[in-house]
């Protein structure tokens, strides 16, 4: 139960996802953003990249952090977008001292294959290997992507997610708008929608993770809407058992000239 429970905490904003209940509106292509990962305090801890390419009618798009510790953190989904999202395959690496364990996970949607190889509490290689009857809507890695395609109006969104605990399980993601917050990039004033996303743990462990005060903590997350809408603010764990941190679109820093 403890590992379910701290494994379901996971930051659920950079897992692939395909969501039926939300239509393609923005169709995505080719984007490379850079990204910094910080404490709430503002200490840097990694840098990022995010990166989309559209080949054959798919979108791979893969989030890496590299760690100032020397951890990692990979995450590839691809997906496809006819009128609605669909998540073909998920792929996420984590290792590193930023990390409880060493893990990855592999989702193939269309067979359900799911395979989670991690290294246990004794040193040793673990593989679980299962079949599993995955929702359409899987929304493991493409919840920036959805949340461009909500409309806040339209109210709270419920969305499936797989974790790894390391067993993998299925909760769901509950996605509620809390209205515009005011921001600024420079001079200019802007406003960003506001989301909270609140993991939900089913069954058994999910009531046991109340009662014994597990229950995942949620993520805020801030869009800027408009005619293009693009991911602003990330605040939460990006993985279970870790503080919570923040995501946000970094600036290059270029150097300096020589003034001689």
């Amino acid at each position: 139960m403890s590992k379910n429970s701290r494994k379901a905490a996971a930051l659920v904003l950079f897992i692939p996802l395909a969501a039926a209940a939300v239509p393609v509106r923005h169709v995505e292509g080719e984007l490379h953003a850079f990204l910094s990962l910080k404490t709430i305090a503002g200490a840097m801890l990694a840098d990022g990249d995010m990166t989309q390419v559209l080949r054959r009618g798919l979108v791979t798009s893969r989030l890496a952090f590299h760690y100032r510790d020397g951890s990692d953190f990979d995450q590839t989904a691809i997906f496809s977008q006819q009128r609605e999202f669909r998540l073909v395959s998920f792929h996420l690496t984590e290792k590193g001292p930023a990390f409880r364990q060493p893990l990855r996970t592999d989702v193939e949607c269309k067979t359900g294959q799911v395979t989670v190889n991690y290294t246990d509490d004794h040193g040793r290689n673990q593989v679980i290997s299962q079949h599993l009857d995955l929702p359409a809507d899987l929304a493991n890695g493409l919840v920036p992507i959805l949340l461009k395609n909500v409309r806040p109006t339209d109210g709270r969104a419920t969305l499936p997610m797989l974790v790894a605990t390391p067993e993998p399980r299925l909760v769901k993601l509950l996605v509620t708008p809390m209205g515009e917050e005011a921001f600024s990039t420079g001079s200019l004033a802007r406003k960003a929608q506001h989301y909270v996303i609140k993991v939900e743990i089913g069954g058994i462990t999910g009531v046991l993770a109340q009662i014994f005060g597990k229950t995942p903590p949620n993520t805020d997350v801030w869009m800027l809407g408009g005619e293009a809408p693009v991911f602003v603010r990330c605040e939460g764990p990006l993985d279970a058992g870790l503080p919570a941190t923040r995501i946000e679109l970094a600036t290059p820093v270029w150097p300096a000239k020589d003034s001689r």
